[in-house]
């Protein structure tokens, strides 16, 4: 199995204990917004320049929500 696989794997597994512990989407979006705050901080710890790149990936996640929510698909 690839590092992309396991990666995968185990956020298919972490969206599952989302909905084992709280069924309601509603819930889930301050542990969305946990999770992009670990991420800001493991990518601010290897290097603080890459603040630019992660600001960039918002955007990017901006623009699929936003499509998502317009054609209702990802």
């Amino acid at each position: 199995m690839s590092r992309e696989d396991e990666i995968k794997e185990m956020l298919d597994k972490t969206a599952e204990e989302f909905k084992v512990y709280d069924s309601n989407p509603l819930t889930w979006a301050s542990w969305v917004v946990y999770l992009l705050q670990r991420l800001q901080q493991q990518a601010f710890d290897v290097n603080p320049l890459h603040q630019a790149q992660y600001e960039d990936m918002l955007l990017r996640l901006q623009d699929a929500i936003r499509n998502r929510l317009r054609t209702g698909g990802w």
